[in-house]
């Protein structure tokens, strides 16, 4: 009972933590890059947490899958620091990325805590639901205190309540039932449409510009995802 007192702290702590990080990636680094780094380095800080906590060795395709990250991540921080550089805001990238990879490693940590708490036979409702609302308890606080403009009109308002509802509540709600019915590996596979929507939404919705060696970074943590999390065969 302790243990799992311990990893619903930990969830809680590194769900609070997530959203901060994550939306302030964006709004430094764009929305491009910010959901690319963010998503895309949660499942390599997921393997190294279980390698470390677990024992679980790095084999050689997770080696190969992480060259094939680190090169696409380098590549579109290359691309997005440039575009900044011409607008003259260089210097939000480089605490965008680094906000993006706080977000990915708070991303892995609360998704191991609850897939911790799940094999040991927690309910995945009850896993998910104690987590993350420990978590939005420490949020509440923060809004108190920086997010009071969310509710000074209507239209901001909406808003929130949007994001509460579909991306946060009923999105982990979905993402916790599946984890708990296939295999880890299919659920991380699906997720990777989550960066390729986003980038495609910050070029036809946002209307940011990505170069050719920007798309190439992003092919190249799509490969890297892939590669990791691809069942293997007999």
């Amino acid at each position: 009972m302790c243990q799992q007192r311990g990893y619903l702290l930990l969830g809680a702590i590194a769900v609070s933590i997530y959203p901060l990080a994550f939306y302030a990636s964006m709004h430094l680094a764009g929305v491009t890059i910010g959901t690319v780094v963010s998503i895309g380095s949660a499942p390599l800080l997921s393997a190294l947490i279980e390698y470390c906590l677990e024992g679980l060795g790095l084999t050689r395709r997770w080696l190969a899958g992480a060259t094939l990250g680190i090169v696409g991540i380098a590549l579109l921080c290359a691309t997005e620091a440039g575009h900044h550089a011409d607008a003259g805001s260089s210097m939000a990238v480089v605490p965008g990325v680094l906000l993006g990879g706080v977000a990915g490693l708070t991303y892995a940590l609360y998704s191991w805590t609850a897939r911790r708490l799940m094999q040991r036979n927690v309910l995945p409702s009850a896993a998910m639901g104690a987590t993350f609302g420990l978590g939005g308890l420490a949020l509440i606080v923060v809004w108190c205190f920086s997010g009071m403009h969310i509710i000074a009109t209507w239209q901001n308002a909406s808003v929130g309540l949007y994001m509460m509802l579909v991306p946060m509540f009923i999105g982990y709600l979905c993402y916790g039932y599946g984890l708990a019915r296939i295999p880890a590996s299919s659920a991380t596979t699906i997720t990777l449409l989550e960066p390729v929507v986003a980038a495609l939404l910050a070029v036809v919705v946002v209307g940011e510009r990505l170069p050719a060696l920007g798309w190439l970074g992003v092919a190249l943590i799509i490969a890297c995802l892939v590669c990791i999390v691809w069942p293997k065969t007999r």
